[in-house]
């Protein structure tokens, strides 16, 4: 059976604003997991899943388990640069969003996809594989670690071009995935990203040399995410 999804793209948004929506949604659909202990109570309405699409002002997050020291910028450069920076309660380490970015946040039921969490990721990442594929790259992962990379083995040459983190809770997934499509890789100088040292990052316009049409790309990422999951689109 397919999974039904609300799919919403916010266009530009401030990310603790975009964070706390994605927040209440992601609450919604774990309450209507919970139990029902009360005699004579229905049975749960099964909730659809939503699906965000965003593109954030200059921002920097770190998961819950990175290390501040990955980021190389005190309070005063951050302002200068006209950055953010919040610790969350996602996976993975530390990451940067802005302009010409495209972050999704699936707000998903594991349960009902009949995955885990670890296949979850993988199709998250194949989405974006098949995407970089449209465009004449070849794109893969990277073992023992998360996202979408190049030449990921290649020493010297791995670059990512997608980074993924991710929350659960009884099933409930959110936050997701950054991808670099005409993104200011500048800001990447800023940090360690993901922890990583002897990595870089690139994007769609940076290996293909032009800026990229942005409504078409979001596009070819909603077809793929549909794709892998099997999504039915549905209006609220």
């Amino acid at each position: 059976m397919r999974y039904s999804v609300i799919y919403e793209d916010i266009g530009q948004k401030d990310y603790k604003e975009t964070w706390d929506y994605q927040a209440d949604i992601f609450n919604r659909l774990v309450e209507n997991k919970k139990p029902l202990t009360g005699v004579g109570e229905s049975v749960q309405n099964i909730l659809p899943g939503t699906l965000i699409f965003v593109e954030h002002p200059h921002v920097y997050t770190l998961g819950k388990n990175g290390s501040e020291k990955n980021l190389l910028l005190d309070l005063i450069q951050l302002k200068a640069k006209d950055a953010s920076f919040y610790r969350i309660d996602r996976g993975g380490d530390i990451t940067y969003h802005g302009p010409g970015q495209i972050v999704g946040y699936p707000i998903f039921d594991l349960e009902l996809l009949k995955i885990g969490l670890k296949e979850y990721i993988y199709r998250l990442e194949e989405a974006i594989i098949r995407t970089v594929d449209e465009f004449g790259l070849t794109a893969s992962r990277l073992e023992g670690g998360t996202g979408v990379w190049l030449d990921p083995e290649v020493p010297g040459k791995a670059r990512k071009i997608c980074a993924i983190g991710v929350k659960a809770s009884r099933y409930i997934t959110m936050h997701g995935f950054a991808f670099n499509v005409n993104t200011d890789l500048t800001y990447f100088n800023n940090i360690n990203p993901c922890g990583f040292t002897d990595k870089g990052v690139t994007s769609l316009q940076k290996e293909l040399g032009v800026s990229q049409d942005f409504e078409s790309v979001k596009r070819k990422v909603k077809k793929n995410l549909q794709g892998v999951f099997d999504l039915n689109w549905i209006k609220e």
